[in-house]
């Protein structure tokens, strides 16, 4: 996103992907509204919602004491009153599409970092391989956008701050067909959590655990998962055999979270989870990932130019200050609101009913759609810098 943000203002821009194609499976799929925004301003909304995907309109979890409605996207002012799963092996390729548009882009795949290249305490570019062999990349600015667990941010030596985490979730899908029911965004009970995500051809189920409680659910087998997530969610009925028929079917997300305390050096700025992972409280990940390359791309345009022009210079500090001084409250306040939540979720397992927010928020016209919009907009969204 960055890449063709910074291609369609007319800058220079080299995207080295570490893999040969997109075709990757990917649990966070999610699109928030402030995405869609994001894209309806790029113009490329449509395409987007053209491409098969699920559309989350509402949060309710049905827990024995009764069903609590989270939050009701339609009471947004948007003209994307939903969270839209799509695929990120069909997203990817159109943003990648689209930026060929513009001369300045450039893709290189299956481009491994190796190195940054330094002078004097400014880094210069990167130092990669493609095909065993070894090549060099010099930039004005080199950003490392590549997760959770950056080599870039490595290579930077930005240490990073984690948060201790009381979940894991595991993963696995359930397809359904034609005809599938419309189900709870969550269910509570039995001593356990599910949140299932309406794909356009399957729910995404994900099954909350305590840290560390993977070992004893694989000890106690395939089949014994199956009937507690029957127990808890029936409707997935007969698909659960085929589902969860192997251990390769599920996938163990262990729950991190982290900050780094600085997100740039002279020469080289983080954005999304190389600079903060996230939780998947929320499924926010994704949402201000792209925040942090809409406000980059609007802060870095001219001086990038600028730098281009005075080769060896750079482009200083100052707007790469600017970038996280923008984004790192909103960072700092998701992050202390999914813990939060996940301390309140581990407590209401053992109570069977949801103690995540007070009813009494819930009942509050003013006040209820406050968690709602924090979900789909994050604190002071960003517009595309000209549209």
């Amino acid at each position: 996103m960055l890449a063709l943000l910074l291609a369609r203002r007319g800058v220079r821009v080299a995207l080295l992907e570490q893999h040969r194609d997109f075709d990757r499976d990917f649990r966070g799929d999610t699109l928030h509204p402030s995405v869609l925004e994001i894209l309806d301003q790029l113009g490329l909304v449509e395409r987007v919602l053209a491409l098969p995907h699920g559309e989350l309109r509402r949060a309710s979890v049905r827990a024995p004491a009764g069903d609590v409605e989270l939050g009701d996207f339609s009471r947004l002012h948007t003209r994307y009153p939903f969270i839209a799963l799509l695929p990120q092996a069909e997203f990817l390729p159109l943003l990648v599409d689209e930026a060929r548009r513009y001369p300045g882009f450039t893709l290189l795949m299956g481009a491994t970092v190796r190195e940054l290249l330094e002078s004097g305490g400014l880094v210069q570019g990167v130092r990669y391989t493609v095909d065993g062999q070894q090549r060099e990349l010099r930039a004005t600015l080199t950003v490392g956008a590549d997760g959770r667990f950056s080599v870039v941010r490595r290579l930077a030596g930005l240490p990073v701050v984690p948060f201790s985490q009381p979940i894991d979730v595991l993963w696995f899908r359930v397809p359904h067909g034609a005809n599938a029911p419309e189900l709870a965004f969550g269910r509570l009970g039995r001593g356990h959590i599910a949140v299932l995500l309406p794909r356009h051809d399957s729910w995404q189920v994900a099954w909350v655990l305590p840290k560390g409680g993977y070992r004893r659910l694989r000890a106690a087998g395939l089949a014994a998962l199956r009937a507690d997530v029957a127990a808890l969610v029936p409707e997935l009925g007969d698909a659960l055999e085929s589902a969860l028929g192997d251990w390769r079917q599920v996938s163990l997300l262990s729950v991190e979270a982290s900050r780094a305390r600085r997100w740039y050096r002279p020469g080289l700025l983080l954005i999304g989870d190389a600079a903060h992972v996230m939780s998947p409280i929320g499924g926010v990940g994704i949402n201000y990932a792209i925040q942090d390359a809409v406000v980059a791309a609007n802060v870095l345009a001219a001086p990038l130019h600028e730098g281009r022009r005075v080769p060896g210079r750079g482009i200083g500090t100052a707007p790469l200050v600017a970038i996280q001084l923008r984004r790192e409250i909103p960072t700092r306040l998701i992050q202390t609101v999914q813990h939060l939540v996940q301390r309140r979720l581990l407590e209401s397992v053992g109570q069977d009913r949801l103690g995540v927010l007070p009813s009494w928020l819930l009942r509050t016209p003013l006040l209820r759609d406050l968690p709602i919009r924090l979900v789909a907009y994050g604190l002071c969204p960003p517009r595309v810098a000209g549209s």
